[in-house]
């Protein structure tokens, strides 16, 4: 939307390519019920659904004290970041994540904590019904059609 920086956007585009490894649909900046904006969510094969917010700066990260409110819209919550950021500012009960902008590496597996399945519904329509809205939008914009 315009707002990350540039280091956000290497972050970003790292992650995105390691969860595409890993066989998880991804989405960028996907609203929340509580107002907030996940940097990426993901779903798994098996159907978890993760969060990662991305931290370009000791400063993003000492700044946002909304990412706890994350917890409860995921399975699992990670930190993704570069290597110009110091590791261990981040809390240990989150995964940690280090891209490069060309791929990234998981340094930390994150905890599980998973959703009750009201909530676990509500998140994979939002995420479905997005990708969905996402992909005419583009289609529209440049004519083609997109698949598989």
């Amino acid at each position: 939307d315009g707002r990350q920086s540039e280091k956000a956007m290497l972050v970003r585009r790292g992650v995105q390519r390691l969860l595409h490894e890993m066989r998880h649909a991804v989405l960028p900046e996907l609203p929340l019920a509580n107002g907030r904006r996940a940097d990426l969510i993901s779903l798994s094969m098996k159907g978890e659904i993760w969060i990662i917010e991305i931290k370009s700066s000791i400063e993003d990260f000492r700044v946002d004290r909304k990412w706890p409110e994350y917890r409860l819209f995921c399975d699992r919550l990670f930190f993704a970041t570069h290597n110009e950021v110091p590791l261990d500012i981040f809390p240990p009960d989150c995964g940690l994540i280090v891209s490069d902008g060309y791929s990234a590496h998981m340094l930390r597996e994150a905890p599980e904590h998973k959703l009750v399945p009201a909530r676990r519904k509500a998140i994979t329509l939002d995420f479905s019904r997005t990708a969905a809205r996402r992909l005419m939008l583009a289609e529209w914009q440049t004519g083609q059609t997109f698949g598989e």
